[in-house]
């Protein structure tokens, strides 16, 4: 059985699962948060951070010998110039979507303030935390183009990967300056480092096909921990902001993103989805750009036939800096709440909420609900009430689910743009016997 339907039968056997035992016990039941606490949510929890493990060896190998494959600094530069308006247009395109959409559907009209209350009550503890942890670092005493010198550039690079959620952006921009020198110095001093780094892509890369086998057990634990904690009354409460959220992705991904393949990258979207329904599945499990991105690498490669250096740069670029689910979901959120407190924004407070969430989308960091904290800032920016962040997070992780798949298809999707126009020929044939990542 090829490895994408194991994974989707562990999501329904997780969902509906989950559900059963929420309808059955319920999500605060003892019996219940033990299954959790010692079953389910460790087994997840191993995957996660399996995968987790290996992003930054990956990262750094691949992105390397990427940037030294290219070969040139003036079509390096033209790669990333590329990747960096692609970015631009398609997070724009995905918050004008969202806004669009909120303002027509108005879901925080639809929720009265007694249900408002109460999910802010038993919802609210993470929420007043996150706050008071963003009032206790305070405003930024540096200019902003200072602060992104800072945030890019490492003045230790070893510490910007030595911590529990490592500076993605900084280790690539180190991966970068070094593949770009490796550029300027003669083939025949660089080749001992190439070997190297072409042994740590390789054993890393083997690595993945290890965890990706245990993924599909994995995944239905993923899925039964938020499915029996929050079970269906918390979707049903915040329907209107779910099917908001749910239609803009939508429309993103199989819209925005089809017209892209079929007209940039010239491919057939039907194609193109078929062949990386492993990498959606993954997404959408782990709620993580970067613990999936070892298999978006390995399938972007082999079943979309990007080449490795285009493939190296763009994909763990994108991982961090391309995130069109997470701007459209932080616009959507934001103008939700602002509706819920009765809060009406002009249309330059809006425009100044796309501003951010474009923002947002390239500097949010690649891992579950790391959207957040940013939210949280927003909120604040535009006068609304960032306790209300609590509304919503007990259906985060559902949705931050769904954001991640379009993250993730949305690097994938400029990676066939990229390329294409770099005059590459995509969509190679498929091996007879089904490899692991197909």
């Amino acid at each position: 059985m090829p490895l994408h339907t194991r994974i989707l039968l562990g999501l329904l056997v997780g969902v509906v699962a989950g559900l059963a035992v929420n309808g059955a016990l319920g999500g605060n039941d003892p019996r219940v948060a033990w299954l959790i606490a010692n079953v389910t949510e460790p087994v997840g929890t191993l995957f996660l951070r399996g995968l987790l493990m290996i992003v930054i060896p990956l990262v750094f190998s691949s992105l390397v010998l990427g940037v030294a494959g290219i070969g040139d600094v003036r079509r390096l530069g033209r790669v990333g110039a590329k990747c960096f308006a692609y970015t631009l247009v398609i997070s724009g395109i995905s918050v004008g979507i969202g806004l669009f959409l909120t303002n027509t559907i108005r879901p925080g009209d639809r929720i009265s303030p007694e249900i408002a209350d109460q999910l802010k009550a038993r919802y609210g503890s993470d929420a007043t935390k996150r706050v008071e942890d963003l009032t206790k670092a305070g405003a930024p005493k540096e200019s902003p183009l200072l602060s992104a010198v800072k945030m890019i550039v490492p003045a230790n690079p070893v510490t910007a990967v030595a911590s529990e959620t490592p500076q993605m952006l900084q280790l690539m921009f180190v991966a970068l300056i070094i593949g770009v020198a490796m550029t300027l110095v003669p083939e025949e001093k660089t080749a001992p480092l190439v070997a190297v780094l072409e042994s740590v892509y390789a054993v890393t890369a083997r690595i993945v096909d290890m965890i990706m086998r245990v993924a599909p057990v994995a995944v239905a634990c993923l899925l039964f921990t938020n499915m029996a904690r929050f079970g269906i009354d918390l979707l049903a409460a915040l329907g209107w902001f779910i099917v908001t959220v749910l239609l803009g992705l939508g429309i993103h991904m199989f819209g925005v993103y089809s017209l892209s393949l079929r007209f940039l990258s010239k491919i057939s979207p039907r194609e193109f989805f078929r062949r990386t329904h492993t990498v959606m599945l993954t997404a959408f499990s782990t709620s993580s750009s970067n613990a999936t991105l070892p298999t978006a690498l390995k399938v972007s490669h082999e079943n979309l036939g990007v080449p490795r250096e285009i493939n190296s740069f763009v994909l763990t670029v994108g991982a961090t800096a391309n995130q069109n689910g997470t701007a459209l979901y932080e616009g959507v959120t934001v103008l939700f709440l602002a509706q819920l407190a009765g809060v009406d924004l002009s249309l330059g407070q809006q425009l100044m909420v796309v501003y951010l969430a474009i923002l947002g989308g390239i500097g949010t960091a690649g891992v579950p609900s790391g959207s957040i904290p940013f939210i949280i800032a927003v909120l604040a920016t535009v006068n609304v009430n960032p306790g209300l962040i609590a509304i919503v997070l007990g259906v985060d992780r559902i949705l931050d689910m769904c954001r991640t798949t379009l993250n993730v298809i949305g690097d994938l999707t400029a990676a066939t743009y990229v390329a294409r126009s770099e005059g590459y020929e995509l969509l190679p044939p498929l091996p007879a016997a089904s490899k692991p990542m197909v």
